[in-house]
């Protein structure tokens, strides 16, 4: 007599249950922050919506400039339209995991499937984050210099939070000058980076067209960042000339880039606010205009982010 066996369960790939991972994730920070949405939505409704469509053109233009900025910090060709895709995804993810993790995994696995090592995809990684990182400066920078009195940057700590934030930076630079000359592994494995790093930024320096994109790239970034709250306020008739709205968008967003929380959700918000009172605007519009800002540039490209996400995780793009 024929013994019958029960039916084997078929096991779900694993690149299925990564697929609703970013879905889930959206779902749960939704309803975490429901309240703001539901208030940032109210506020939408009350807006000039021919400026609301620039602010939301102007965010879509920063997955451009952000395609364009990575494909300057490698030398390799990168695919454009999967590029492009990926820093679709790449910025849902970045608001899903905290200080940055999401797009630069999301960007490391990109390039590990186009075939650049790890050791130069990194590379690459930190020269992106080093250009954006210091176009913003130098943006801040000249908007200070153009409109000394526009902003009073000491509005955007807490009072008496100064001391401490410098005491835990230096403490910080100790730490890790004092690992880098006790922990020889540790030494062997930084310098072995930075040989790399160096090597990869004066290889693509050497390319007029990689430099050109990714030092314009970094400069489009944060601009167009700045021009959708900018665009926003106007939206809202917020009395702040643009100008000073851009430099607030960028002072808030330095004065919060070392708070590890995703996409900066709580913190840039708050900073966004203060920097537009200390502009000079009126505190009830200042937080209209943070949290339509934030529903445009996070909360409206969360879901189909997600959605682009898990899709380039099943075709294996990722």
């Amino acid at each position: 007599m024929t013994a019958v066996h029960p039916p084997r369960r078929r096991k779900v790939p694993v690149r299925h249950i990564l697929c609703l991972l970013p879905l889930l994730l959206v779902a749960v920070v939704a309803v975490q922050h429901r309240s703001v949405l539901a208030e940032g939505f109210g506020h939408l409704r009350s807006a000039e919506w021919p400026w609301l469509l620039a602010a939301a053109g102007a965010t879509c233009l920063t997955w451009v400039a952000a395609a364009v900025t990575r494909q300057g910090a490698v030398v390799d060709r990168l695919p454009l339209r999967r590029l492009l895709a990926t820093q679709f995804a790449a910025g849902s993810a970045n608001h899903l995991l905290p200080t940055g993790l999401g797009a630069s995994a999301v960007n490391l696995r990109f390039m590990a499937v186009c075939g650049v090592p790890l050791a130069r995809s990194s590379a690459a990684l930190a020269l992106y984050l080093l250009a954006e990182s210091v176009a913003r400066l130098g943006l801040l920078a000249v908007l200070l210099i153009a409109f000394p009195h526009a902003l009073r940057i000491g509005t955007l700590l807490p009072e008496g939070a100064l001391g401490p934030l410098l005491l835990v930076i230096g403490g910080v630079a100790v730490v890790a000058a004092g690992a880098l000359l006790l922990v020889r592994r540790l030494r062997t494995a930084v310098f072995s980076f930075l040989r790399t790093a160096l090597c990869e930024a004066r290889s693509v320096h050497t390319r007029p067209a990689r430099a050109l994109a990714l030092w314009g790239g970094s400069l489009a970034f944060p601009a167009l960042q700045a021009a959708g709250l900018v665009l926003v306020g106007l939206a809202l008739s917020l009395p702040i000339p643009p100008a000073h709205m851009a430099l607030a968008y960028l002072a808030a967003t330095v004065a919060v880039a070392l708070v590890p929380t995703p996409g900066g959700l709580g913190s840039v918000e708050a900073a966004l606010i203060v920097a537009l009172v200390a502009a000079g605007g009126p505190a009830a519009l200042a937080t209209a205009v943070v949290l339509a800002y934030r529903i445009i540039t996070v909360w409206l490209p969360l879901l189909p982010g997600a959605l682009t996400l898990g899709a380039l995780v099943r075709l294996k793009v990722i």
